[in-house]
């Protein structure tokens, strides 16, 4: 069907047909070929929700005083070594790991899809790793820790460096030309969303961010407590993002879902847990927040049964409860109190509630 324009003399004539077309050749990968960056019509709702849904939960680091955590830094008597190296171990994986997210994002997996609109949410994405990137600069700045410290301890933390490595091996892989027509590279492609989707983002970081807000529930680093609320309310975004993905991916790809490729990402699941399962040891080398070092390992266990299931794979456990129920709690911030001028703070922009869903916990 066909619209014809007349204006001055002159036709202009419209192909629905052709604009249709254009439409069904959007896809995760493979897709039409276009500079453009025409989002509409829309294709992938969800994908352009989830941006709204990000943008309205934006926030900045210098939004948060720092000026209590830095009294308790500097305090003698109302910290435990042991408290103090779970926020250093805080610092010097999370100063790294921001990082490899958010490049991985711009330089790998916003490179390789074609539909603009989820290159707006993955761009959306990339633009929130750097603002927690931004946050740990302004917690080591606000304590006065020694930055070169934190640059030895990403580097020469031994169980730091292994979480590292074991996600940029997959970011590594596909930092080159790809075909992907073929079945091997879309699996590369799939892996890599999912390493970083479920097992970095996904459980990785759920480890010291239990750690640190338990340590916010005792009134003890509130500032830094608030910040990683923040950043947890984004990694759900995140999660969900990578998830849907992911599924889109494998719906329009069937044949990267072959019952291999299935067991190799559960392995890789379990590869990821157990380094965490030793990071988490390091953090916690004594029992500290009130919590133990098992404890929290049990927790990694049912956060990634959890992970693994909202991709359509089996548990590495069967029947796991969260033993940690308060961090739902700990979620909640869709309102702040500002402290210094006694008002409730809305940091949502619009009616859309982002808090994290007891699913990503």
């Amino acid at each position: 069907m066909e619209k014809i324009y007349d204006i001055g003399g002159k036709k202009f004539v419209l192909d629905e047909a052709k604009a249709v077309q254009a439409y069904q050749d959007k896809q995760v990968i493979n897709g039409r070929d276009t500079m453009t960056f025409n989002l509409l019509p829309l294709k992938y709702q969800w994908a352009y929700d989830l941006y709204r849904k990000m943008k309205s939960n934006h926030w900045e680091p210098e939004d948060v005083p720092m000026q209590k955590d830095l009294e308790q830094w500097k305090s003698d008597t109302e910290l435990s070594d042991a408290e103090r190296w779970i926020i250093m171990m805080g610092i010097g994986y999370f100063s790294a790991a921001e990082g490899i997210v958010g490049d991985n994002i711009q330089h790998v997996v916003r490179e390789l899809v074609t539909a603009p609109e989820l290159k707006l949410v993955l761009g959306r994405h990339a633009h929130e790793e750097n603002i927690h990137a931004d946050s740990l600069l302004y917690m080591i700045s606000s304590l006065g820790i020694n930055p070169h410290e934190c640059e030895a301890m990403f580097e020469q933390v031994d169980t730091i460096r292994r979480k590292n490595e074991f996600v940029t091996e997959v970011s590594k892989n596909l930092r080159r030309d790809l075909d992907l027509t073929q079945t091997s590279n879309k699996q590369e492609l799939a892996k890599n969303i999912f390493v970083f989707g479920q097992c970095m983002e996904g459980t990785q970081f759920y480890g010291l961010f239990g750690m640190i807000l338990s340590l916010a529930r005792q009134n003890k680093f509130p500032g830094i407590g608030q910040m990683f609320r923040y950043t947890l309310r984004d990694e759900s975004n995140h999660i969900e993002l990578f998830r849907n993905l992911f599924r889109v991916l494998i719906d329009e790809n069937p044949d990267i879902w072959t019952e291999q490729f299935k067991s190799q990402l559960v392995e890789l699941m379990k590869e990821a847990v157990e380094l965490e399962k030793d990071f988490i040891r390091d953090c916690l080398p004594v029992n500290s927040v009130g919590l133990s070092a098992d404890e929290f390992c049990s927790y990694i266990d049912y956060i990634a049964d959890r992970r693994l299931i909202g991709v359509g794979l089996e548990v590495l456990h069967s029947g796991l409860e969260n033993p940690f129920p308060w961090l739902a709690e700990m979620m909640d911030v869709k309102k702040e109190q500002n402290f210094f001028e006694g008002r409730v703070t809305e940091y949502q922009k619009s009616s859309a509630l982002a808090e994290v869903s007891d699913d990503e916990l």
